[in-house]
């Protein structure tokens, strides 16, 4: 089983090493009194941002109370200091630094060198969404790749951990200034940055979305890489529009039957197989994005679909049997419940069959 996060980042270790930086630049630091302000006891219930939040406050309170006296010494220290903890110099300036933003907006810029500022720019955006995005547009022509991804990643309207966007999530346009600087970016990461800015827009604003993706679609492979990345909830939902911008269409000459699931009656924990026949009828090779649902049965005995996708390629006519796995093992992003479960075999956006089978406590 995969270590948990905080089980690898904040441990006794890491913390003692950052004491020992700290110290090493600022004689006057107070090891033992921040040491002792970290074990709390707490600190081991504590989540991972939560400890990343706890050990920034440890530190305000053991450094300098002038603002910028204590950034100088963090600006030092931050190279040496790499993973989660990292990021508590960026935590530092989203909690200290919102009134002096002449020094907290390129502190920003220099610290997500070494650990991301893409959670800390959010509430700077929210202050003051004009202001902070001409940092953004800025950021975007930087020669560092990791201030590049700050630029894209910072003004996502739905950064997952992160602080909404609302001002964002209602009109997306000047994030979009960013996005079109960035849509060619050397680094990948950048890139790939850009396509979940654009698929976050996409959630509340599909076509303006769709409108971005098809004027790049065809530029270069990096947009191409972009647009499939970023259209993938559109495409996961059978949006004719974003299926249309791949040559992905319904038609009736595409046929499945035959759908069978192995077995019928699962316990949780078990693998599901299934196996069905493709039918692509008329004389000429057909673009299929196979994809397939399963309605999971949550705590509360309702049922919500996710969907998984299978293939995408090019058929030749005729007939193709196709089959799969799929595990209904619990992990930390999903846990499953007993009772009927139903699965779709999801033909270029459209259902095409299903079938109930049970899944029962393990």
């Amino acid at each position: 089983m995969a270590e948990r996060l905080k089980d690898i980042f904040f441990t006794p270790q890491s913390i003692n090493d950052l004491a020992d930086k700290v110290l090493s630049v600022y004689p006057q630091f107070n090891r033992e009194r921040f040491l002792a302000s970290i074990y709390t006891p707490e600190w081991k219930n504590l989540a991972l941002k939560e400890q990343m939040h706890h050990t920034t406050r440890a530190l305000q309170a053991t450094l300098p109370a002038s603002y910028r006296q204590a950034l100088d010494i963090l600006r030092q220290v931050a190279p040496q200091i790499g993973g989660f903890e990292a990021m508590c110099f960026p935590d530092f300036v989203e909690l200290y630094g919102q009134e002096d933003w002449e020094a907290s907006l390129p502190a920003l810029g220099y610290f997500t060198r070494f650990g991301s500022a893409e959670f800390a720019i959010r509430s700077f955006l929210h202050a003051d969404p004009l202001r902070a995005m001409e940092w953004m547009y800025r950021w975007a022509e930087d020669p560092d790749p990791a201030v590049r991804r700050l630029a894209s990643e910072g003004c996502r309207p739905r950064l997952p951990w992160g602080m909404a966007l609302p001002k964002f999530k209602a009109d997306p346009t000047p994030v979009l200034d960013v996005l079109e600087k960035l849509k060619n970016d050397p680094d990948e990461t950048v890139r790939r940055s850009v396509a979940n800015n654009l698929n976050d827009i996409s959630k509340d604003h599909p076509e303006l979305a769709l409108e971005v993706c098809e004027r790049w679609f065809g530029q270069t492979p990096e947009t191409d890489g972009i647009v499939r990345h970023a259209l993938r909830g559109l495409l996961k939902a059978g949006h004719p529009r974003a299926l249309r911008l791949f040559g992905i269409q319904d038609s009736p000459l595409l046929v499945v039957d035959q759908l069978w699931v192995t077995p019928e009656r699962l316990k949780i924990g078990e693998e599901l197989r299934f196996s069905y026949r493709l039918q692509v009828k008329g004389d000429e090779p057909v673009r299929v994005r196979l994809e397939y649902a399963v309605d999971y049965v949550k705590a509360n005995g309702k049922t919500s679909p996710k969907v998984f996708q299978h293939s995408e390629k090019i058929y030749p006519p005729g007939v193709h049997n196709l089959q799969k796995k799929h595990a209904f093992t619990d992990f930390t992003t999903r846990k499953h419940y007993p009772g009927e479960h139903r699965l779709a075999v999801i033909v270029n956006g459209v259902e095409k069959a299903g079938v109930l089978f049970l899944l029962t406590e393990s």
